[in-house]
């Protein structure tokens, strides 16, 4: 029997499909970009040249570089809700395993060179704050939104192993990432992750108080 081709099989991409793709590469370059220099010094030459784009590429996507930068937040943002959802930890039944897993993925995950583990939005948040409220504005969504995955953990955590403990998911979801994002502003200072590893591992030692292993659960993973 001979197979006949599907139409549209070898087919060039539709105009849509390239618009994606082109915006794809654009919003990864500007991640490595700003990342590796910081909003102001990263220019809209520098993300088109890390993207092997045009300019007019550039603007047909975005009206400016801020308009890039918060589309970047968001692109940043989903890349790594699917980087945690695939993490180990994740599968892990015990959440108070799940809240140490994420530490110790966290501090798995600081290797290679500083643009490629530090924060995105920490990094544009420090400098665009007061110049830019649409930017902090992205930023502040983005990392409370990434907090609110570590409270679930953390509430249902302590609802097993400190129920009548005071403290709130909340507010300790917050401070892992006040935390993290103190990591990245030392590995950035000593030009290396060892720092920053550091800061986790008092972290996950702040949880296991917070979260104290008893007859309760046995906060060992499935």
């Amino acid at each position: 029997m001979i197979e006949t081709a599907h139409p549209g099989a070898n087919a060039a991409p539709s105009k849509s499909e390239a618009a994606r793709a082109t915006l794809a590469r654009l919003l990864d370059a500007a991640v490595h970009v700003i990342r590796s220099k910081g909003y102001s010094a990263a220019r809209v030459e520098d993300i088109c040249a890390e993207a092997g784009l045009t300019k007019g590429a550039f603007f047909h996507h975005f009206a400016s570089k801020e308009a890039c930068a918060i589309a970047a937040a968001a692109h940043f943002a989903a890349n790594a809700d699917a980087v945690f959802d695939a993490a180990p930890y994740a599968g892990f039944a015990d959440p108070r395993a799940r809240v140490l897993g994420y530490v110790d993925f966290r501090k798995a995950i600081l290797r290679g060179d500083l643009p490629q583990f530090t924060c995105l939005l920490g990094t544009m948040v420090q400098e665009a704050y007061d110049s830019h409220p649409a930017i902090r504005a992205a930023c502040d969504r983005y990392i409370g939104e990434h907090a609110a995955r570590v409270e679930a953990d953390l509430a249902a955590a302590k609802a097993i192993y400190a129920p009548d403990a005071t403290w709130n998911p909340s507010s300790a979801a917050r401070f892992s990432q006040a935390v993290l994002q103190g990591a990245f502003i030392l590995a950035k200072a000593r030009h290396g992750p060892e720092a920053g590893a550091e800061c986790l591992d008092h972290l996950r030692r702040y949880f296991e108080i917070l979260l104290p292993e008893g007859a309760t659960g046995t906060g060992r993973n499935p």
